[in-house]
């Protein structure tokens, strides 16, 4: 959906000063970069098709999708539920907050146009491992070795992983382009 006219979105340099503002490791804003420039060429391939999509919107949401990162690695929490309340506050911008709130695990139905920012940025994350791209298979084996410590933890992952394929064939299909054939660089194919 195309960016509301009254609500503002940060560019780059202002992300990477909430990045500053709220301590966001090194390596944190390294795969958020990653993560925005997967969603970056997602929306403007959206918009080429004549997708409604506010591509500024979509990076900004990538951009910002881990501001709460450091704070729960810190001190505990779910980082995508307090990055997506801090986005809400200090951008007072609804889209952006959705895609960061979201950017984990998708709860409502998975309608490329309708939600195409959260659905951008959780795909986009799921792509990145730490700052590089990878697919979805070799993101989810490594999420299961660092994090899969119990029956129920490798459950959700399995869970989180079905959605991310079935999000990729979706896109896949909107977008009329082989995601996993793409360099996320102005639509150059491997």
């Amino acid at each position: 959906m195309k960016g509301d006219p009254a609500l503002t979105v940060p560019n780059d340099r202002q992300c990477a000063e909430f990045w500053q503002r709220f301590d966001m490791l090194e390596n944190v804003a390294a795969h958020s970069l990653e993560v925005a420039r997967v969603a970056t060429f997602l929306a403007q391939r959206a918009h080429e098709l004549g997708m409604d999509v506010d591509v500024p919107t979509v990076r900004a949401s990538a951009l910002l999708h881990d501001i709460a990162k450091t704070y729960c690695i810190l001190h505990g929490g779910n980082h995508s539920q307090l990055g997506g309340a801090w986005v809400a506050d200090f951008t007072e911008n609804p889209a952006i907050a959705t895609g960061v709130t979201h950017h984990v695990y998708w709860p409502f139905e998975m309608d490329i146009a309708k939600y195409f920012t959260p659905l951008a940025v959780i795909y986009a994350d799921k792509r990145v491992r730490h700052d590089r791209l990878v697919t979805l298979q070799s993101r989810f084996d490594d999420l299961i070795k660092r994090y899969g410590v119990n029956e129920y933890i490798r459950g959700r992952i399995e869970i989180t992983m079905a959605q991310a394929i079935d999000l990729e064939n979706a896109l896949c299909e909107t977008l009329e382009v082989d995601l996993n054939a793409c360099t996320f660089d102005s639509g150059r194919l491997v």
